[in-house]
């Protein structure tokens, strides 16, 4: 084999280790959602604590991404994926016991595994692909995106299958983890020999992310598109039924924008790669969310309901995927884009989890969704602003304006 088939063959390897760590980055999470009233009656949970099991894991998010640099650091970015990945696979069986404090615990700890994974990803991304960041990103974002709305839909049919019921239909998604497990040894292996032959590697100057405003505005970006997700997956289907529609009706809308966000998943960090900064592709984003949402404030039939939802979808995808790219675009080196990613995604997932909450709140205090939607337009406009920020063709170590 010549040393340029086999640079190729080790790519190839790469990016499909990459891929299938997307795959298994939310199905373990969306599954729950669908199946949540029958494990809550199974187990005769109360209505708060089964809530839980979707909140838990943004909480590890949280807590275990600032954390996840330094794993990485000490293991390695391949192993500690591949320690993610096997966490995840535990935690899935764990989970899938039909007993309350295994379920809670199994939960937390499929948490901890994806927030590994989630933080390290972009870094080892950045590390063996630095000059394929934004079409990697495309690839593996997608991926993440296609099995989180697959997993959703395919729930309660494998609850169903055979009459095998809640503890299989989660169980199912460990295959998925094993897949990558295996994949993932071959990858550390394959860096374990090549790291003992390569030569050792200067470390980067200190650079403290906490004091750049560019660092700042990536998170931000990150933070407040994770705030928008996670109030359409929560409150979406909700407000539609307010609107008038058929609560069916309602829960089409939030598969439709999920599966009508792909397109934007996967173009906007290709299209980010071709230009040396992306304030266009920010003014689209965010002029795409304020114009969606000021649409269903006027409501409407339903042709033109869709109309508002496509251009939401589109630019939730879009920022999602971005907001990924920038960890490795806005960095020289794959240290620092871990560092970056954990900064991003540790204040981006309590945003996150305060996104519900505040617009949840919002809409018992004043009984509309009026208040809601204006402060949605609101977060959107603060996006923006981060976003453009963000976008600048400047890195994190360069010194502050």
């Amino acid at each position: 084999m010549t040393a340029q088939a086999g640079q190729s063959r080790q790519q190839a390897l790469v990016m499909l280790a990459i891929i299938l760590v997307g795959f298994n980055l939310r199905p373990a999470i969306t599954s729950v959602g669908p199946l949540l009233g029958t494990i809550r009656d199974h187990l005769g949970l109360a209505n708060w604590s089964a809530g839980i099991l979707t909140g838990l894991p943004l909480v590890a998010f949280a807590v275990m991404s600032p954390l996840a640099p330094a794993i990485g650091g000490r293991l390695g970015n391949a192993r500690s994926i591949l320690a993610g990945l096997m966490l995840l696979a535990g935690g899935i069986a764990v989970r899938s016991m039909p007993w309350t404090a295994t379920l809670f615990v199994g939960t937390a700890v499929i948490g901890v595994g994806i927030a590994v994974m989630n933080v390290l990803l972009p870094a080892f991304i950045k590390d063996k692909l630095p000059h394929r960041v934004g079409r990697t990103t495309s690839l593996y974002s997608t991926a993440m995106a296609i099995l989180a709305a697959t997993a959703a839909g395919l729930s309660v049919p494998l609850a169903s299958l055979g009459g095998l019921g809640w503890s299989f239909s989660l169980l199912a998604w460990g295959l998925m983890a094993l897949v990558g497990i295996a994949v993932w040894v071959i990858v550390d292996r394959t860096e374990r020999h090549g790291s003992a032959a390569a030569p050792a590697v200067q470390p980067p100057p200190p650079v403290s992310l906490w004091k750049s405003p560019l660092a700042w505005q990536v998170t931000l970006f990150m933070g407040l598109q994770s705030f928008v997700f996670y109030v359409l997956v929560s409150w979406l289907p909700e407000m539609m039924h307010d609107f008038g529609f058929s609560r069916a009706a309602s829960g089409w809308m939030l598969s439709y924008i999920q599966f009508i966000s792909l397109p934007g998943t996967f173009f906007a960090p290709i299209l980010a790669e071709k230009f040396p900064h992306q304030l266009g592709i920010i003014a689209l984003i965010g002029s795409g969310g304020i114009v969606g949402f000021a649409g269903l404030l006027f409501g409407g039939p339903l042709p033109l309901v869709l109309f508002w939802i496509t251009i939401l979808g589109l630019a939730s995808g879009s920022s999602i995927s971005l907001s990924l790219a920038f960890l490795g675009m806005r960095t020289r080196n794959a240290v620092l884009a871990a560092k970056l990613s954990g900064m991003a995604q540790s204040v981006g997932y309590v945003l996150a989890a305060s996104g519900p909450l505040l617009i949840g709140f919002l809409y018992d205090l004043t009984g509309a969704w009026t208040g809601p939607i204006i402060t949605m337009i609101g977060v959107y406009a603060l996006l923006t602003l981060a976003g453009l920020g963000a976008g600048r063709n400047r890195y994190v170590e360069d010194p502050a304006l």
